[in-house]
């Protein structure tokens, strides 16, 4: 067998491999991968990290032009890199996220292989770790870290209609306003994406209709802090599981023209026409739940909610920072809101696009080994799978609140890394008997180290 380091996978990827190995195996070179790879280096453990495409692909060209980051510089990095010249209030644009991540990536020189695809993973029936197929060959591998992240397979719901004239994208498709058809857009979500996507349309001068769920809509910032300062000295990014029934409420939040917080109120009153949840289609005529006034409402109570914590923490604490009573102002609910469009003939409204922000699903067909609950889902604790020797790192929730996001995912990557080395301790060990015959055996060599002296 070949053994795979970093310096020879290249030309081992050039010519034909009966099988190379290595310890670890890294999937993905997003940001779970490159903090996995950091942390592994670090304990020195030997690895390489395989992406199909580029470094950070997907901040590239998986999300629309104008992007940035919904957190600031200053939260939204790893501990050991700042974003260079850049404010650390600032959001930064996608593509300087995209090469943060790859300048992280050389600070320690990772061992990054792009332009090589992951096909298959299986166990070996008959020794330890893992076969894997590559567009490269084959990699035996004792550890398989999966970093592929949960944003793989963007999903449009069954409800979508298949409609002569109207446009219908996926918001992982969408870039910018121009490759728009002509005519009003229907974006159906309204978490980050959704109400990001929207709020530039209107501003294009398409005239929107925006499908409003169930959300969570934090304040961008309160009294002098990001709402990300807040999440951190209240807790909240350190929650260790979802509040019940909030599994399928998406967080509205932007960070777009240097950070704001997203007023669903506003965006009516600057022209856009909000609608409850998209239920259904008959032709060209899309129904939408009596539930627009109630989801604005919990979204405000969210939003108020984290005013008086934030509110109670400044007064326990006795913090200098300044009133803002402004903040619990709320606009009047808008005639969208107070009388709402239950039905719409997309055709008469003039509709050209319907843009489905409706999330992602992950796949994992080609890793065949037993590390999934009955709905597809990792089975894990912290990014340890039930499958021994399958990790995975850059799961929502994976530990916490936090693991969504970039600092979180580093973190996330440790606890992972850290397993890994005291699976190899242990598999390493030798037993008195072993360590007998190692000894004797070093001995019988024809160059015998000092330490053979009184061996038999």
């Amino acid at each position: 067998m070949t053994d795979l380091n970093p310096s020879n996978f290249q030309k081992c990827t050039d010519m034909t491999v009966e099988k190379i190995q290595i310890d670890t195996l890294v999937v993905g070179a997003g940001q779970a991968g490159v903090a996995t790879s950091e942390h592994l280096s670090k304990l020195g453990v030997p690895h390489l990290v395989l992406e199909r495409n580029r470094i950070a692909e997907a901040w590239r060209t998986g999300r629309w032009d104008s992007l940035v980051a919904n957190g600031p510089a200053w939260h939204d990095r790893f501990p050991g890199l700042e974003f260079a010249g850049l404010d650390p209030d600032a959001f930064a644009p996608k593509e300087q996220v995209a090469d943060y991540f790859e300048a992280y990536a050389k600070k320690f020189n990772a061992p990054i292989r792009t332009g090589v695809e992951v096909q298959s993973v299986e166990r070996n029936s008959d020794r330890p770790g893992f076969t894997v197929n590559t567009s490269a060959g084959l990699i035996e591998a004792r550890h398989v870290v999966v970093a592929t992240g949960p944003f793989q397979r963007p999903v449009i719901p069954p409800i979508a209609p298949a409609i002569s004239g109207v446009q219908q994208i996926h918001s992982a498709d969408y870039r910018n306003p121009q490759q728009l058809a002509a005519g009003a857009v229907l974006v159906v979500g309204a978490g980050s994406s959704g109400v990001q996507i929207a709020d530039e349309l209107q501003r294009a001068g398409k005239q929107v209709y925006l499908s409003v769920g169930a959300h969570d809509r934090p304040p961008r910032a309160y009294r002098n802090r990001d709402f990300c300062w807040w999440l951190g000295v209240l807790g909240e990014w350190d929650a260790e599981a979802m509040q019940p029934g909030k599994e399928h409420v998406t967080i509205a939040v932007s960070g777009a023209r240097g950070g704001e917080t997203i007023d669903f109120r506003r965006l009516a009153q600057q022209g856009m026409t909000l609608v409850g949840l998209t239920e259904s289609f008959n032709g060209a005529v899309v129904n939408f739940a009596a539930n627009l006034a109630d989801n604005i409402a919990r979204g405000d109570e969210n939003y108020l909610a984290l005013l008086d914590a934030a509110d109670a923490y400044i007064a326990r604490n006795g913090l200098d920072l300044p009133l803002e009573p402004e903040a619990r102002s709320l606009l009047p609910d808008p005639a969208c809101v107070s009388q709402p469009i239950l039905q719409l003939d997309l055709v008469k409204a003039g509709v050209g696009t319907i843009i489905w922000a409706t999330g992602y699903t992950v796949d994992y067909s080609w890793l065949k080994v037993n590390a999934f609950k009955d709905n597809g889902k990792p089975q894990h604790q912290r990014g340890v799978s039930s499958e021994p020797g399958v990790y995975f790192v850059g799961l929502p929730w994976q530990s916490r609140r936090g693991s969504a996001f970039i600092w979180g995912v580093w973190h996330d990557a440790k606890h992972v890394a850290d397993h890994i080395v005291k699976q190899r301790t242990y598999f390493a060990y030798r037993d008195a008997a072993q360590r007998q015959a190692d000894a004797e055996q070093a001995c019988a060599a024809p160059l015998q180290p000092a330490s053979c002296m009184g061996v038999r």
